[in-house]
C-alpha cells in the first residue's frame, strides 16, 4: 500500500516564490469519481490554483500550483475526503507554471492499460539512502519507467531506458526484455513514484521475485540526497513551466521545445536548429515551414501574455 505521508506541512519557506507546486497522488477506492470531480471543480473555482488533477475510481493524481492558502485548502479538502495517505511533495517556481486548472475524469490516474492492484501488491519501497545502497550492488537491473524524452533530460547512473513513448508501452517492454530475469533484483523509478506503484505491481503479478522502487520518486531523491552523494545524472524532466529540476528541486537549465515537447540542454540551445518555441534538433526536420510560422505566432502571444503578467505585479 502507499505509505502514509509523514506530514502535510510545506517542505520549505514558500516566501521565496509566489508559486508553490504540489505533486500528489494516492491509490484509494473512490466510490463516485464523477462526484469527486465535481466537488473539486467547485473548490478550484473559489481558490487560486492552476495545474491538473486526475480523478478515477482508483484514486487521485496530479500537480497543481498556487499560493499557500490555495494549496492548504486543497490538502484539507482531500483529507476530508479520506485521502490521508497522500504521497505529497512541494517545490517552487518564480513564474506561473501552468496556464489553467484542469480536473480530469479518467479510468486510471496513471494509464498503464493493464489491470494491476497497486493498493494490495506493490514492490519494496526504498528511501534515497537505501536506493543508493541497492544501486551500488552488481546484481541489480535498474529500469527507468519514464518516457524517452524524460530519460533524455537525466537519469540514474546505469539505468536502462525502455525507449517507451508512453507508459502504456511498458507492459510490452516487460514481456520482451524482462521476462527472462524473474529471478533478478529489479529496481524501478519514476518522477514522483506513481508509475512505479503500477510497474512493480505488474512485475509481481507476473512472477518476479525481488522488485524494488524509489519511494517518492526522483523528486524526493533530489530533495533529500546531498549532491555529493547522489547517483543522479542530469536533470529531472517535469510537466510544468520549469521543464526540469535538479538537486534541491531547484529549477534546471533545460528548456522545453514547445514544438515537440523534448527537453533541450543549454548546449543544444546554441545550435542553429533551435528557435525558442519553434524548433530544436529533435523536430526541425519534422515540421513544415507553415507549422513553424504558426509556432512563431503562438510564441509571440505567449511572450506578450507573460510580459503583461509581469507588468501587473
Amino acid at each position: 500500500m502507499t505509505q502514509p505521508v509523514e506530514q502535510l506541512a510545506p517542505v520549505a519557506d514558500s516566501t521565496q516564490s509566489p508559486w508553490i507546486l504540489a505533486a500528489l497522488y494516492q491509490f484509494k477506492a473512490v466510490a463516485d469519481a464523477a462526484a469527486l470531480q465535481q466537488q473539486l471543480l467547485d473548490l478550484v473555482a473559489k481558490i487560486n490554483l492552476c495545474g491538473t488533477l486526475i480523478v478515477a475510481g482508483e484514486g487521485i493524481n496530479g500537480t497543481v500550483a498556487g499560493d499557500r492558502q490555495a494549496i492548504d485548502s486543497l490538502k484539507q479538502f482531500l483529507l476530508e475526503q479520506g485521502f490521508d495517505g497522500l504521497e505529497y511533495k512541494e517545490s517552487f517556481s518564480q513564474d506561473k507554471p501552468f496556464r489553467k486548472m484542469k480536473i480530469k475524469l479518467k479510468k486510471e490516474i496513471v494509464t498503464l492499460g493493464v489491470d494491476v492492484q497497486p493498493r494490495d501488491l506493490v514492490g519494496h519501497y526504498l528511501d534515497p539512502q537505501q536506493w543508493n545502497d541497492l544501486l551500488n550492488q552488481d546484481d541489480v537491473i535498474v529500469i527507468d519507467t519514464r518516457n524517452d524524452y524524460e530519460y533524455k533530460a537525466g537519469t540514474f547512473k546505469g539505468a536502462i531506458d525502455p525507449q517507451t513513448e508512453s507508459f502504456r508501452e511498458f507492459p510490452e517492454y516487460v514481456e520482451k526484455h524482462l521476462a527472462e530475469h524473474k529471478d533478478k533484483k529489479i529496481a524501478m523509478f519514476c518522477t514522483g513514484g506513481i508509475r512505479c506503484e503500477k510497474s512493480t505491481s505488474l512485475l509481481l503479478q507476473q512472477g518476479f521475485n525481488e522488485v524494488y522502487h524509489l519511494k517518492g520518486g526522483i523528486l524526493k531523491y533530489l530533495e533529500e540526497m546531498p549532491e555529493e552523494q547522489s547517483l543522479w545524472q542530469g536533470e529531472c524532466f517535469v510537466f510544468d513551466g520549469r521543464t526540469a529540476v535538479t538537486h534541491g528541486v531547484a529549477e534546471g537549465m533545460n528548456e522545453k521545445c514547445h514544438a515537440c515537447g523534448w527537453p533541450v540542454t543549454p548546449e543544444e540551445q546554441q545550435l542553429d536548429s533551435y528557435e525558442h518555441g519553434v524548433s530544436c534538433l529533435h523536430c526541425i526536420d519534422k515540421t513544415t515551414e507553415q507549422q513553424k510560422q504558426n509556432f512563431r505566432m503562438r510564441q509571440k502571444q505567449l511572450d506578450l501574455a507573460k510580459q503583461r503578467q509581469q507588468n501587473a505585479k
